[in-house]
């Protein structure tokens, strides 16, 4: 039960009830339609990153799809959230990767987003034994990463929104959603 492809989505929503606003968020996203069961953090040995509309043309209305999901939300006007997910692909693709989900506030698309590819690459840097500097900055130890071998790609998708500006629900999503 492994799956072989998996897409990257996301969306945010507004509406005055928390779950609604969820409800909008997920249509963004264009994942409403689905049960949605998430899973941790494993990009799965072989699995194929596509295209969004490719990756939906694949799943029907109703289906329990699998997927690592980032979700915030507010109801405090004009608060910052995010929701991201980051993702480290290895150069042996037997092996499997990892991805990360990150919720935060106050943190741009740019920060929130490179934090959570800065999660994905350190937990498959780690269990490949790559050595680095955990102190170092980000782009140092991409470069680490990179560098060494192991990890072919790392990337991550972020949505983020500020608080309705009359205090209605804001929630932001990102996933990366498998296909069975």
């Amino acid at each position: 039960m492994a799956p072989k492809r998996a897409f990257l989505t996301k969306g945010f929503g507004v509406h005055k009830d928390r779950l609604a606003s969820f409800e909008l968020a997920l249509r963004a996203a264009q994942i409403e339609k689905f049960n949605l069961v998430t899973v941790s953090s494993i990009l799965p040995p072989n699995c194929k990153i596509v295209p969004k509309d490719e990756g939906l043309n694949e799943i029907a209305a109703g289906e329990i799809v699998h997927c690592v999901l980032a979700r915030n939300d507010t109801n405090e006007p004009h608060r910052l959230v995010s929701a991201a997910v980051g993702t480290a692909v290895p150069v042996n693709e037997k092996n499997y990767g990892y991805i990360s989900e990150h919720h935060s506030y106050g943190e741009d698309e740019t920060k929130a987003g490179e934090y959570a590819e800065d999660l994905a690459a350190t937990m498959l840097a780690t269990t490949l034994g790559v050595e680095f500097d955990a102190d170092s900055a980000w782009h140092e130890r991409e470069q680490v990463y990179k560098a060494s071998g192991h990890i072919i790609d790392t990337t991550h998708y972020c949505q983020t929104a500020h608080g309705d500006a009359d205090g209605k629900w804001t929630t932001v999503v990102a996933a990366m959603v498998f296909i069975e």
